[in-house]
């Protein structure tokens, strides 16, 4: 079965960087189309960020447009995140998402019912 691990999550101040990594094994890494995720405390999963299966196409959620930027490796099978400008607003779980069900060679899978696996993810604190 596909499993997904995330790691690089932690505390850091408001304005650094982060790079959030998701390793995948037990499937095809280039069949599936990839995800970002996150949820604060007390708050519903909210989209992140989204990337084709070759990586040509990629969209991020509005809120952290021009600072986060979601790639991947298909020769490492890793997907990452990379953070830019943290915030305090930022602090959540990030989940890393797949889907290896059928799919358009687009980036809009926006949704959490989009995805079939999911990691446990990774937290990250941002401190003001």
């Amino acid at each position: 079965q596909v499993h997904l691990v995330e790691s690089g999550g932690g505390l850091v101040q408001a304005g650094d960087s982060l790079r959030l990594s998701c390793a995948a094994s037990g499937g095809t890494f280039s069949n599936a189309a990839m995800g970002w995720f996150r949820q604060a405390l007390g708050k519903e999963r909210e989209f992140v960020g989204a990337i084709t299966w070759n990586g040509v196409n990629s969209y991020v959620g509005d809120s952290v447009k021009g600072r986060f930027t979601i790639s991947r490796d298909n020769a490492k099978n890793t997907v990452y995140l990379q953070m830019k400008s943290l915030k305090p607003e930022d602090t959540a779980v990030y989940y890393c998402a797949g889907r290896w069900r059928t799919q358009w060679n687009v980036a809009y899978y926006t949704q959490t019912d989009d995805y079939d696996y999911w990691g446990q993810g990774t937290q990250v604190t941002v401190s003001s």
